[in-house]
């Protein structure tokens, strides 16, 4: 836990202008409070009887304590106005290093994470972590000073009675700290918890279609009772505890205030002559200082479950921002140039060391070559262009383009030599031409309008409410294969060297799909190519089909060529067209 705390801590180094403010006005707002009871005892001891009050001393004491009350409320204003600048500036740095971070782990590593969990820990995780460290950071400084400050004045009153007070003091931390412990781990199960429950959610809310479609509901809802179950045992448990240290200490508070005030009240009279001689307004003075001194323990540990909770989350965040990045690759030689040409040889590749996938992969790609692969789900199509634009490195082997090795280049120049169309669309909150400008942000209108035309989708554009500055998002009403054209009208406007189209007319009509075939043919004259297929037929006219099963290359032909041996891509196509 100070582990982690400390590393929170040290996010606010940069803004320490703001923690020396915060200390200047918490003393300075502290100090004032804590001269109050200075005065107010001074005012008791003008009123020591019927008919002897000095009213014009009282006067100017009650003058004076308004004034000091104003001031002090202000000091207090301001420091609470530098806690939480510190704070939030914190945490904004803490948000930015998270989703940078993001960017720059593997994605095997994001493949390994639901989306939600992610998702949690870059939101809820640092909201939680916000609101504790607000709530932490004003009550530490302000307790901490007000805690040394009415042990001076105690002192001065009276420092036997304020020894008293300090032995007893300890009493509060070890209550607190039995219940911490038990705390922190219910808090740490309950953030996992939170974590898995938002995936979940996220699950089943993004693909509600699926869910009814197959009558998953009531399972749904059965999965989300038994982790909203065990996060509500966890959670009232995790509160339990946090909740049974402010009325603990509480209570051994109220023990102190007591003693304190046994041991004045003997002063007073004079029945205890060790306790030293006290008046009646020294003994107000010193009770309320004895309140003051226990109330900053008393008010930390009404905020320790939402420290308990920032700490359990923060130990969340910190674990994405601990995972290893992606190498830097800066240092590499940018590849500038690409003739298409491609090389793969003697690869190896597994996503996990239990299962294994490509084996001793070769395969030649001379420039302008139309390439299909084809073959069973989890033969490894889509993972030959994973690492071919190395979102995943090769177990080992070599991959070479254009004559150079790709992992002697830097990815960025590696990736920009390629324009892919996936099967699942995706399309971000923006216009239409800057969904389409993508990739190719400086592209001019005329640019993106003549992509769309290419495509086809220049008609469902111009039917749009604003046509090409129509606001669009996933969930914007427009149809799949609408999205998808889209997409490919991205790849057409970046004009690659090399093409990658996995299953990207998946999502649109026949007829629709005969118009973009033809734009594809279009684009890819003159270029290399990667068609990846389920639909055979799409793929009649590719120079070189590689038939793959289990991760091997096991025939390799023209689509004449393959269907006259009559081994396993004739299988495969034969299947497609039985009756």
């Amino acid at each position: 836990m100070v582990k982690t705390l400390k590393r929170v801590f040290s996010y606010a180094g940069p803004y320490m202008k703001y923690f020396i403010m915060t200390l200047v006005f918490a003393a300075l707002g502290v100090s004032l409070s804590l001269a109050v009871p200075v005065f107010i005892g001074e005012a008791v001891d003008c009123c020591i009887g019927k008919g002897a009050v000095d009213f014009h001393k009282l006067t100017k004491i009650i003058t004076l304590l308004a004034s000091m009350v104003v001031a002090s409320t202000l000091f207090q204003w301001l420091m609470s106005l530098c806690t939480n600048k510190l704070a939030f500036l914190t945490i904004r740095d803490i948000r930015s290093d998270i989703f940078c971070k993001l960017e720059r782990v593997p994605l095997r590593y994001i493949d390994g994470h639901t989306k939600g969990e992610l998702t949690s820990r870059v939101i809820n995780d640092i909201e939680i972590i916000s609101d504790g460290l607000l709530q932490g950071f004003t009550q530490f400084f302000s307790g901490i000073i007000t805690i040394i400050g009415t042990l001076v004045f105690m002192m001065v009153i009276n420092y036997r009675i304020a020894i008293v007070v300090v032995i007893l003091t300890p009493l509060s931390f070890i209550a607190a700290s039995k219940i911490t412990k038990a705390s922190h781990d219910s808090y740490m199960k309950q953030s996992k918890l939170r974590g898995e429950m938002v995936g979940l959610a996220e699950e089943m809310a993004g693909n509600q279609k699926i869910v009814k479609a197959f009558v998953y509901g009531k399972r749904a809802e059965a999965r989300f009772d038994v982790i909203n179950k065990a996060y509500g045992d966890i959670g009232a448990k995790a509160t339990f505890f946090s909740s049974m240290t402010n009325p603990t200490t509480r209570f051994v508070n109220g023990l102190i205030y007591a003693a304190v005030g046994l041991l004045g009240a003997l002063g007073v009279v004079g029945k205890f002559p060790v306790i030293g001689a006290m008046t009646v307004g020294k003994l107000s003075s010193f009770l309320a200082y004895s309140n003051q001194y226990t109330k900053p323990f008393n008010e930390i540990s009404g905020v320790f479950a939402e420290l308990q909770n920032a700490v359990a989350s923060a130990e969340r965040v910190f674990a994405v921002l601990d995972e290893e990045e992606v190498s830097d690759d800066s240092d590499k030689a940018v590849l500038d140039s690409c003739d298409g040409t491609l090389r793969f040889s003697d690869v190896f590749f597994s996503y996990s060391s239990e299962t294994k996938l490509i084996e001793n992969f070769t395969l030649d790609v001379k420039s302008g070559q139309r390439i299909a692969i084809v073959g069973p789900t989890g033969c490894g199509k889509s993972t030959i262009i994973n690492l071919l634009l190395r979102f995943y490195d090769i177990d080992s082997g070599r991959i070479e383009i254009s004559g150079r090795n790709i992992n002697d280049v830097t990815r960025d120049s590696l990736r920009s030599c390629f324009g892919m169309v996936l099967q699942e669309t995706w399309i971000f909150t923006g216009t239409v031409a800057e969904n389409i400008a993508y990739g190719a942000p400086d592209a001019t209108r005329e640019q993106i309008i003549a992509a769309a035309k290419s495509v086809y989708a220049h008609g469902f554009i111009k039917r749009l409410p604003d046509g090409y500055d129509t606001v669009i998002n996933e969930d914007c009403g427009l149809s799949q294969g609408q999205k998808q054209l889209i997409c490919i009208a991205r790849i057409m406007l970046m004009d690659p060297p090399v093409l990658i189209l996995d299953e990207a007319t998946s999502s649109i009509d026949l007829r629709t799909e005969l118009r973009v075939q033809r734009a594809f043919t279009k684009l890819m004259e003159g270029r290399t190519s990667f068609v990846i297929a389920h639909r055979l037929s799409t793929i009649k006219n590719s120079d070189v089909i590689l038939v793959m099963k289990h991760g091997n290359i096991i025939e390799q032909g023209s689509h004449d060529q393959l269907l006259a041996e009559g081994g396993f891509y004739a299988e495969l196509y034969n299947s497609q067209f039985a009756s």
